[in-house]
């Protein structure tokens, strides 16, 4: 098969024939129809994830058919049409038990823990527990970003962050992740600022319902402007992007006793991040981590976008190439872009 492989961490990555995968006992191989370019897939470039191991294919969100199944798959069979979580669970751990598949303690993740999607064909894990059926209709486009950016919004704005009608929500950083925040919040009725130093998503942002949009390029402390917007603060602020920086300014943006998610990966040299405590203690603020979302709990997120409440297709900006997938996944290094970019492989 034809994939995207690099050899050294933040080194061009080529195109290149490599062998096909074939699916272990509990898994599948999917024939990959779109793959979602991602900024975690620039970590994993960059070398910013221990679990990498050199040559590496990328890829974590994806969407396509299930080729060919392993001896114990029960559930899956080949001709049908899937997405999967970016966090593939083991099934069987306590976590998992416990419904958390989205923090399994065994998990592994397409693009980092093994090769990935950035390829014509994947291998996954433990099939029957993190496979997910595309709806009838529904694009692999559209599909492809259910599995990391759409799927890990909606959990952090729905399930972690627990919006309600009527509240604000400040989301800082306007990718893939953050635009789909803003649409998922819109849609529950929250009022919406977004954040951004991209006046093209910040337009993007108001189109899918921002109420307010602030470009932290003009405005100096986008903190207090989410205050003064919002007469005195967030009720939810998510960091969608991940930076010391959109940490900060996110909790510093609340109200007393509001809630920040971090979504956004946060790297650092000796994986730490300052954090304003202080006022987490004073306004008895809630700080939360969101991390993707477990296959079972894709139902309700799915008939929201089959009614059209939902609409993670108009998030897709852009489609290219196996081709131009290297050159543009180094380009998220300084313009991640608006919107979603999504590769589709067979193009």
């Amino acid at each position: 098969m034809r994939a995207v492989v690099f050899e050294e961490f933040g080194k061009p990555a080529e195109v290149r024939e490599v062998p096909d995968p074939a699916p272990a006992e509990h898994g599948v191989v999917v024939r990959v129809e779109a793959t979602g370019l991602c900024r975690s897939d620039w970590h994993g470039w960059m070398g910013h994830d221990a679990d990498i191991v050199l040559p590496h294919v990328p890829g974590h969100e994806l969407a396509g058919v299930v080729e060919a199944v392993g001896a114990r798959v029960t559930g899956r069979r080949p001709g049908d049409r899937v997405t999967v979580p970016f966090v593939c669970a083991c099934g069987t751990c306590p976590a998992c038990a416990a419904g958390d598949q989205q923090v399994c303690e065994r998990q592994t993740q397409p693009g980092f823990s093994h090769w990935g999607s950035f390829a014509q064909y994947v291998a996954l894990d433990h099939a029957d527990v993190n496979l997910v059926a595309i709806p009838d209709g529904m694009a692999y486009a559209t599909a492809a970003g259910l599995g990391c950016r759409f799927a890990t919004a909606f959990r952090a704005v729905v399930q972690q962050g627990r919006v309600a009608a009527g509240q604000w929500v400040a989301v800082h950083g306007c990718g893939g992740v953050g635009l789909s925040a803003v649409m998922i919040a819109a849609a529950a009725g929250a009022r919406v600022v977004a954040v951004d130093i991209s006046p093209g998503a910040l337009e993007l942002a108001r189109r899918f319902g921002a109420a307010h949009c602030l470009d932290a390029r003009t405005v100096p402390d986008t903190a207090a402007a989410v205050r003064e917007l919002t007469g005195g603060g967030a009720h939810l602020s998510l960091d969608a992007l991940g930076s010391p920086l959109t940490c900060a300014a996110s909790v510093n943006s609340l109200r007393r006793r509001g809630r920040h998610v971090q979504v956004g990966l946060l790297p650092s040299a000796d994986g730490t991040t300052a954090v304003p405590m202080a006022r987490a203690v004073a306004l008895e603020l809630e700080l939360l981590g969101s991390h993707g979302m477990a296959a079972h709990t894709y139902p309700g997120m799915l008939e929201l976008v089959r009614s059209g409440a939902l609409r993670p297709d108009l998030l897709v900006t852009s489609v290219i190439g196996l081709d131009a997938a290297p050159a543009a996944l180094a380009a998220m290094a300084d313009a991640p872009g608006a919107g979603v970019t999504v590769v589709e492989p067979w193009a």
